[in-house]
């Protein structure tokens, strides 16, 4: 069992939701700011899901929140406006537990999306129902369709390199707020807009919460249990990452194919692949992992939705040279 201990933020040296409604009644200073009658289905099912119960600890990754705060202490000195470094980090984090753990667990860096259930997601082939590409990932979410859009799977899985990305890119829209006369708590409301399971509240909830110290959670790593692995295909070798949702850390209901409304995708590879200027998202089924009678991939282009721009086909072959699996 992982070891627990309660830390304030300023401690730390260096550096989609379960679909069950929540036991408890929102606070009384939530304040919607959107029309539930426009919104889709997942979106709803995402804000009935995105509070997290005042009792419970909010509870983060031991190595996952130093990367976090190495990004903060980086972006804090440049940034437009004043914040604090503690500021920085739960203004950072505040969305990961209602979008991905609202049971206030560790947020994993593995997690995959469970709202999506376009079956333009699934092998038009259907050939096993493991071949599915989650269009969201990681504890920030990042989605195909927005702020995910030139990351691959393992990428946005990798605490450490979207930090560098994600904690500069939230205190600028902040700081863009702040300056624009904006209250602090405005601002915040702001810089969280991307995230659906913000937009009523909850995560000014988690970031007064935060502010106050989390408790760190040893043995979940930046990549969340998914495994680096180096690859070959065609003759190309590549750095590659294998991912088993039966291996997450962290919060898991998500990997329970009864904890949301689409399938787990089977275990799976994903590499950037990049020609010339092209780059492209792989995702890579050996068939002994998927139950399909041939390894399968899904390609998506870099800016592409993965809902209307992937490309399905039978693998040509991968060998993981780093455990000798495959066609090797």
């Amino acid at each position: 069992m992982s070891r627990l201990r309660r830390i304030a933020m300023w401690a730390v040296p260096g550096l989609a939701v379960a679909l069950t409604t929540a036991a408890f009644v929102l606070p009384a200073n939530a304040e919607p700011t959107v029309d539930r009658d426009k919104l889709t289905t997942a979106q709803k099912l995402k804000l009935d899901n995105a509070w997290v119960d005042p009792s419970a600890d909010l509870q983060f990754g031991t190595e996952p929140l130093a990367s976090v705060r190495t990004a903060a202490e980086a972006a804090v000195p440049g940034a437009s406006c004043q914040i604090s470094v503690d500021a920085a980090v739960a203004l950072s984090i505040a969305m990961t537990w209602p979008e991905t753990a609202p049971s206030g667990e560790p947020p994993s860096p593995m997690t995959l999306s469970r709202y999506d259930t376009q079956p333009t997601l699934g092998d038009p082939e259907g050939r096993a129902p493991g071949l599915w590409f989650h269009p969201g990932i990681g504890m920030w979410q990042m989605d195909s369709a927005g702020l995910g859009t030139d990351y691959t799977a393992g990428e946005a899985m990798n605490v450490e390199y979207t930090a560098g990305r994600a904690v500069p890119g939230i205190l600028a829209s902040y700081c863009d707020s702040l300056n624009g006369g904006a209250s602090e708590a405005s601002a915040r409301r702001a810089a969280w807009q991307p995230w659906v399971a913000c937009w009523e509240g909850a995560c000014e909830d988690t970031y007064q919460r935060a502010l106050a110290g989390v408790v760190t959670v040893d043995g979940v790593t930046n990549l969340g249990g998914a495994e680096p692995r180096e690859c070959e295909f065609g003759g190309v070798k590549v750095e590659c990452l294998f991912v088993n949702a039966a291996n997450a850390q962290g919060a898991n209901w998500w990997a329970d194919p009864a904890g949301g409304r689409s399938p787990v995708a089977a275990p799976f590879y994903v590499y950037r692949l990049t020609e010339g200027d092209a780059v492209t998202e792989i995702r890579y089924w050996l068939a002994a992992d998927s139950g399909a009678a041939t390894d399968v991939q899904a390609a998506r282009p870099f800016g592409g939705n993965a809902r209307d721009s992937l490309t399905w086909s039978a693998g040509a072959g991968l060998c993981d040279m780093t455990t000798d699996r495959g066609t090797c």
